[in-house]
């Protein structure tokens, strides 16, 4: 009895199982990919028309970006805390809005219903927030893997979501909004008092690799099962049995992760935390919270990071402390006999704990933040534009390639955190250069969509899905390994702002201003022709269906500025390697071989 409940005690404290209770909240975390789902009934209850329908969209972006106060809270709550917030918020936007739909509350002006929208939609940044500090502060050698597949997940959600509605069949499509405000929130309940930093969670187990690999093969099993799934749904009539088949399947697969914390919890001798193998401790620190004492040891005066020589930082890290000691007693002796004024370091540097504020007057972090906007935010664009797009190339069934970029957008974060890891890891390279190759593969995939090739809508997705993917698991992985762990809830929210700054310029004036500008061309032309006809003025009265631009036209000028903009933003990612070379030699070079 006394050995079955060590190994129920070693399997509550296992960050494995961390580890897979967050890829379950992420499954229900990303509610806003299904907002077009919703969108419909919202528009026809309430009588709004496209325009004021486009407004509660842009609350939904603004809504899943904008995580200061969960970024805040989960430096100043539990994570349970957090998760219990944005789960309260989720349960309130979106149940609120059920009861309007349903005519259960009164309708509220479309302001009020912007908020709610907001309120509901910004609760998957705490769920967001909570799964990846807990995560990279239980696995701080694993960062990409581990933010790539927890970021997959979030990406997956509306799929699941989506394949779980589709398996209950609710009598009309209001049901879809209770079940977004509901489910999330009970698996949030359930699992929040799992999600945290466990004890000697920074051991490093031959097991690793292995868990790791399962992890993957799970997540490339469950992408093909989904995209499979829905063009099997799509193309064919499936009867209800065989759909509840496919979720039950489904829900097999997501649960099949939980073999890794079982598995590892019965075959290890249980140990207390304390007595674990961890990390060199000189590791610990550079990977997780580094102790105030040993920074101040390590660097007293700022003058030492500008006069110690580069190959400093490349030695082992008892030969560096003597010699920073060294440089140091020898500015001592100097400022003694005023030979040079010494003050004191001001703020942490690369690879130490830095807070927002210290965070926002460093070049590197704007470097990582204008990368970001002008990568994702060109990818966004895409994807927000990608059903007129597929229409302007002559596609009828535009809602497949919604589908695609979603799969292709889950690779995408699961093959950016490994790849990134192996370049990290195996080389101790800096791992924005992996950003920078995403972003050079995105380039190619605007130039396909600008020339409008045959089959270019595939290609082209396939890309534009890998490289914006992939820019979510390489990010916040580097920006922790940059700035550190301590307050990397608000760091990584004041990120993700670049998305919607990005979506608002690209897709919001400039996107929407070339196409409305060719369809108009068009349109114009069109009137030209019907003119001898009597249908001068049909333009007026027909506007929302003259005004379609099609060909490749539509979106060939905006596709080359965007295939520009990752380039660019592929040389700020250059310019950000070259300048923290040191910084990943000194984390992972003493690991390697």
């Amino acid at each position: 009895m006394g050995r079955l409940k060590e190994r129920f005690q070693a399997f509550v404290n296992n960050r494995w199982l961390v580890f897979v209770a967050a890829m379950w909240i992420q499954s229900c975390a990303g509610v806003g990919y299904i907002f077009g789902s919703i969108s419909p009934v919202i528009k026809s209850s309430l009588n709004y028309n496209q325009r004021q329908l486009s407004k509660l969209g842009v609350a939904k972006d603004l809504g899943d970006s904008v995580g200061f106060l969960a970024g805040s809270l989960s430096d100043r709550l539990p994570l349970w805390g957090a998760l219990l917030v944005g789960a309260f918020q989720n349960l309130i936007g979106y149940g609120w809005v059920w009861l309007i739909v349903t005519g259960r509350a009164p309708v509220l002006p479309l302001w009020a219903m912007c908020i709610l929208i907001f309120v509901g939609n910004n609760g998957e940044t705490y769920f967001n927030t909570a799964a990846l500090v807990s995560c990279v502060q239980n696995f701080p050698k694993s960062r990409g893997p581990v933010v790539g597949i927890l970021k997959g997940f979030a990406g997956l959600s509306g799929a699941i979501l989506t394949q779980i509605y589709t398996m209950i069949n609710f009598p009309d499509q209001a049901s879809l909004i209770f079940m977004i405000a509901v489910g999330p929130a009970m698996v949030v309940i359930a699992l929040m008092f799992i999600i945290r930093p466990v004890g000697g969670h920074r051991q490093v187990r031959p097991s690793d690799g292995l868990s790791f690999t399962f992890i993957y093969s799970v997540c490339l099993l469950l992408a093909a099962y989904l995209m499979g799934v829905m063009l099997l749904e799509d193309l064919v009539s499936v009867s209800h049995t065989l759909v509840t088949i496919f979720t039950v399947i489904l829900f097999f697969l997501l649960v099949t992760p939980i073999i890794v914390p079982i598995a590892l919890s019965c075959s290890e001798e249980p140990k207390d935390p304390a007595e674990e193998v961890l990390l060199p401790k000189s590791e610990q620190q550079e990977a997780g919270k580094p102790e105030q004492s040993d920074q101040e040891h390590e660097v007293i005066f700022s003058e030492v990071e500008d006069e110690k020589p580069v190959e400093v930082d490349l030695l082992p890290a008892s030969e560096r402390q003597k010699r920073i000691a060294q440089l140091q007693a020898e500015l001592f002796q100097a400022a003694a006999k005023g030979a040079v004024r010494v003050k004191r370091k001001r703020g942490p540097h690369r690879g130490e704990d830095f807070t927002l504020m210290q965070a926002l007057i460093k070049a590197d972090f704007w470097l990582i933040f204008f990368s970001l906007l002008l990568g994702s935010g060109s990818g966004l664009t895409v994807i927000d534009n990608l059903g007129q797009m597929s229409q302007s190339l002559g596609y009828d069934n535009t809602h497949i390639f919604v589908s695609m970029i979603s799969i292709w957008n889950f690779l995408g974060r699961v093959g950016g955190g490994y790849f990134s890891e192996i370049i990290v890891r195996d080389h101790a390279y800096p791992r924005p250069v992996s950003m920078a190759v995403a972003q050079l593969v995105m380039a190619v995939g605007h130039v396909f969509f600008a020339m409008g090739w045959p089959g270019a809508m595939y290609i082209g997705t396939l890309l534009i899905g890998l490289g914006y993917g992939a820019h979510w698991a390489i990010v916040p992985a580097a920006a922790s390994e940059l700035f550190g762990l301590k307050k990397f809830g608000a760091l990584y929210n004041f990120l993700t702002l670049a998305n919607p700054a990005g979506s608002l310029v690209f897709s919001g004036v400039i996107a929407s201003s070339i196409y409305d500008h060719e369809a108009e061309k068009q349109a114009h032309q069109h009137h030209i022709q019907l003119q001898m006809s009597g249908f001068l003025f049909s333009g007026l009265y027909g506007q929302d269906e003259v005004l379609k631009c099609e060909g490749s036209v539509c979106f060939f000028l905006t596709s080359m500025i965007m295939s520009g903009f990752c380039v660019i933003a592929a040389v700020l990612s250059m310019i950000l390697v070259y300048r923290t070379k040191t910084v990943y030699a000194n984390l992972y070079g003493k690991s390697r071989p």
